[in-house]
């Protein structure tokens, strides 16, 4: 039967579109360049460094940055972006498309044989467009599951809505896979016994990569090929990069500039470029070239006579790169049947390559930072899912707040563990020290995680007289005055007095950490709710004489920048503190459980017990560092 839930779903995501919509054109209508060039929507100023006529007539350009060199962006391989001209009374936008992007210079195709004339006028800069792929695709998905009929599509659709029974095999693993623990081979043996879907619940720091790798192997053993998907590039990558060292044949779908360098070997471009046919490829790509070349000289000219042979070179062109293209077509599709494993996102399965492909399994990891639709994009192709991740990390987001109140952001994930048959759960964490777990296992886990003996007690120094020896401080700016201020443009807060405590602190842990001169290099991370914070930090950091002899590295970023991610010492700033109590972005607790799993030797967080401490969380996490002799207050460091 057809879904209604799947349909509201549908209009959901429409309402969603349509604010992400309203929000990109409110970010460019009330914002200054200065404004968007800081939150990575514009760059500007640039220059035209080359320009060439590219097949089908449409127009290939390179500019680069002229200033603000190597400031972080949003811009990417694949994005709609325009071309504009400050130079006149009114602001020219000229359309294209991001075909390679280096740190500052970009190269942008335009569905024209040549710029318009304002564009040699200066003044000139990048905008990113609202990009809808996604949206597109995900919309079409639905559409496909909504109308299934008679077909396993059909019958993994009513599974998944609770209409129709999970089934399980029962088979064994034929041995103990030895470098896994007893949960991780539970989960593995669990897998092969999955016939419709099944969640493998990975909590911070219990190697649920590991798990889902040996998995795909095991897996591999009765199935010729499998779908490995996840909802961000770096998690593919990572995954593509642990089943490539393994052995397993894996092909890395997606534009090689979103994949990682090391792994472009992998990626189709780089597997195409090992042929034996890739020698011909190129010689015809290089005609194509020249003949484009001789075209362009009759540019301008338009007498009757020069159009023919414009035409012509034209023409011998096109035939050179069609001949190109059917010798990829070819190599392409061996590639596809001889893979064992492809990996992409989701959107860019439903790349044509994979139009009439099918599989067994699809293997979806970190499933809690997807979209329900998004999920489906690639299950359209497979009979059964695994899916991957943690329930009280990081949540998709959700833009529009109608969509959300009424249920955009439950995710598949949410979804299937409600089925607790369908749940195994990794246990064991290698990441942190068993006080920093305590709180999140307590609040988050039920009190299941263990923390495996090679880390349950692992601190900075074992020197009961040092700053380093503590695992865990909350220092709280209670009573100090260290207001927050908002940006009245972005409406994102910072606490300069918060980030000046943060720096003074950090100062006097790393002297002290100097001093022990066997010590190894420790990674250091801060962590802000908020951006304007992280900006303020990292504008902030040079003006305080830190210690950096054994830093190996130094990041600062937000709660979503360290996602899967982890560092000897975290440090993590609330930002908020207010008389009316307002506490805002720190509301997401599922943000604020990554936050506080980042750390594996020393946790140190810092914020204003009276303005967080009405929430209940906070509340439970402040009492839990004072009854660890954890808390201190910010008044033990205003001499420093």
């Amino acid at each position: 039967m057809q879904s209604n839930r799947l349909t509201q779903l549908k209009n959901l995501l429409q309402i969603e579109r349509d604010e992400d919509y309203k929000i990109y054109r409110e970010q460019f209508l009330k914002a200054s360049i200065d404004v968007r060039r800081k939150n990575g929507l514009t760059w500007y100023p640039v220059k035209i460094n080359n320009e060439e006529l590219g097949y089908g007539d449409f127009l290939h350009v390179e500019l680069e940055r002229t200033s603000h060199f190597d400031m972080p962006h949003q811009l990417s391989v694949g994005k709609n972006v325009s071309l504009f001209s400050n130079a006149g009374n009114e602001i020219q936008e000229f359309q294209g498309v991001v075909k390679a992007l280096n740190k500052n210079t970009i190269k942008i195709i335009f569905p024209s044989e040549e710029l318009p004339d304002w564009a040699y006028d200066g003044k000139l800069g990048i905008n990113t467009q609202f990009d809808e792929n996604s949206y597109n695709e995900m919309q079409k998905a639905l559409d496909i599951v909504i109308k299934a009929r008679n077909c396993r599509l059909e019958e993994l659709r009513e599974i998944i809505e609770g209409t129709e029974q999970l089934t399980f095999e029962n088979k064994k693993l034929d041995t103990v896979i030895t470098h896994l623990n007893q949960s991780q081979n539970k989960a593995v043996e669990f897998i092969l016994n999955v016939n419709d879907f099944g969640v493998v619940h990975g909590p911070p720091g219990t190697g649920k990569t590991t798990t889902l790798v040996e998995a795909v192997r095991i897996t591999l053993q009765s199935e010729k090929q499998v779908l490995v998907c996840a909802p961000t590039n770096t998690a593919v990558d990572l995954l593509c990069e642990k089943l490539n060292g393994i052995g397993v044949r894996v092909l890395r779908l997606g534009h090689p500039a979103r994949i990682s360098e090391d792994l472009l070997s992998t990626s189709l471009d780089g597997r195409v470029t090992k042929s034996p046919y890739y020698k011909d490829i190129k010689n015809l790509r290089k005609n194509a070239e020249e003949y484009f070349r001789m075209a362009s000289k009759y540019k301008r000219v338009f007498g009757k006579e020069d159009a023919q042979q414009r035409a012509a070179f034209y023409a011998e062109a096109r035939n050179c790169l069609k001949e190109a293209r059917l010798l990829e077509d070819y190599i392409t599709d061996d590639l596809l049947k001889e893979v064992q494993v492809i990996c992409c996102t989701p959107v860019v399965s439903a790349n044509k390559l994979l139009q009439k492909k099918t599989f067994n399994t699809l293997f979806f990891d970190e499933a809690s930072q997807a979209l329900e639709p998004m999920v489906w994009i690639p299950l359209t192709k497979c009979n059964r899912v695994i899916l991957c991740g943690d329930n009280c990390q990081l949540p998709p987001v959700v833009k529009s707040k109608k969509a959300a109140a009424e249920g955009l952001g439950i995710t598949m994930l949410d979804r299937c563990m409600k089925k607790k048959e369908a749940v195994v759960l990794l246990n064991r964490q290698y990441r942190m020290n068993e006080a920093i777990m305590a709180f999140s296992n307590e609040v988050f886990y039920g009190n299941e995680l263990i923390a495996d003996e090679s880390v349950a007690n692992e601190k900075l120094i074992n020197d009961d007289n040092d700053i380093c020896n503590k695992t865990i401080e909350f220092i709280d700016t209670a009573g100090c005055d260290f207001s927050e201020i908002q940006n009245p443009e972005s409406l994102s807060f910072s606490n300069p007095k918060e980030g000046n405590l943060l720096f003074n602190h950090l100062r006097i842990l790393l002297d002290s950490y100097s001093v022990y001169e066997n010590a190894s290099n420790i990674s250091i991370g801060i962590i802000s709710p908020y951006k304007e914070q992280m900006e303020w930090l990292r504008e902030n950091i040079s003006n305080y004489e830190l210690n950096m002899t054994k830093v190996s590295a130094l990041h600062i970023k937000t709660v979503d920048g360290f996602q899967g991610e982890e560092r000897d010492v975290i440090y993590i700033s609330f930002v908020r503190s207010n008389d009316n109590l307002e506490i805002g972005f720190l509301n997401d607790l599922r943000r604020m459980n990554v936050a506080l799993t980042r750390a594996r030797k020393k946790l140190v967080v810092i914020g204003d017990s009276a303005t967080i401490g009405n929430n209940e969380f906070y509340k439970k996490f402040i009492e839990y560092c004072e009854s660890k002799s954890f808390y201190k207050s910010a008044w033990e460091y205003q001499e420093y």
